[in-house]
């Protein structure tokens, strides 16, 4: 659960359970289902930079900031953040994806997404 200070939304470990690198070079879409199979993503990844294989566990957080502290970028970027030697939530992590997501879905049974 995200704090005050905490940018992070969602956090959660998920099992790659589909590969399909077909449609694009270097592009392959990944579904994977979460540990306590309650979430189903589906998410496109290249793999040229992060090979990923049917069965691997990848950990996946969404966060509203990749500001350390929580806070909102300025209008450098995060590029620009870690070209000057600051810290970003993106240090932390092999793969990252900045922006904004494109789908999501609720789910008929119950109220989550």
């Amino acid at each position: 659960m995200a704090t005050s200070g905490d940018a992070t939304l969602f956090e959660e470990v998920f099992g790659i359970t589909t590969l399909d690198n077909k449609k694009y070079d270097r592009v392959a879409r990944i579904g994977a289902q979460s540990g306590d199979n309650e979430t189903i993503m589906t998410l496109d990844i290249n793999t040229e930079l992060f090979p990923c294989v049917i069965g691997e566990q990848i950990t996946v957080v969404l966060a509203t900031s990749l500001a350390m502290d929580g806070s909102k970028e300025s209008d450098k970027g995060w590029r620009a953040a870690g070209a000057q030697g600051e810290s970003t939530v993106a240090d932390l992590y092999d793969y990252v994806c900045h922006g904004k997501l494109y789908k999501f879905e609720d789910s008929p049974d119950t109220d989550q997404m």
